[in-house]
């Protein structure tokens, strides 16, 4: 089960596409934060939802926000695959200890090794401020984290 709004948010430590360590916690007082987990690299749905994210990324990455995309991939395929979409935020991998960070949050499904597809909008306290969580399947609409984004 996903984590609340109102909860703190897990603290955690990833390596992004670049080899360099991530910690949420050095957004603190600083950003707000869009956590997404996605399931993989290189799949079609993961890939247009990261795709529509870039396209609309100073809505995401700014003075204010920063966006984190999170898969269990290892760095060297999240390194292809953001150079092959052009992705210019960070893609962490959660892949060892395989998917720590993504069962911290609630989005991690053991029967398939992979996280589903969770958000989460962190504010600059550390707070989960408004959450999503789609199946496998399901894309999610950037359109809500705009609005959630909004309210902060």
């Amino acid at each position: 089960m996903a984590i609340e709004v109102g909860t703190e948010a897990p603290d955690f430590e990833l390596k992004d596409n670049h080899g360099a360590t991530v910690k949420l916690s050095d957004f603190r007082g600083e950003k707000n934060v869009v956590l997404l987990f996605y399931p993989f690299a290189f799949t079609g749905v993961c890939t247009g939802e990261l795709c529509a994210l870039r396209d609309e990324l100073p809505k995401f990455v700014n003075d204010d926000v920063q966006l984190l995309a999170v898969s269990n991939d290892s760095i060297h395929t999240l390194r292809v695959f953001g150079e092959q979409e052009g992705l210019d935020y960070p893609l962490l991998s959660d892949f060892w200890p395989h998917g720590n960070t993504s069962r911290a949050y609630g989005v991690f499904d053991e029967d398939k090794g992979c996280a589903v597809r969770g958000t989460f909008i962190i504010d600059k306290a550390g707070v989960v401020r408004w959450t999503v969580v789609n199946g496998l399947p399901d894309a999610r609409d950037l359109n809500e984290y705009v609005k959630a984004l909004d309210t902060l």
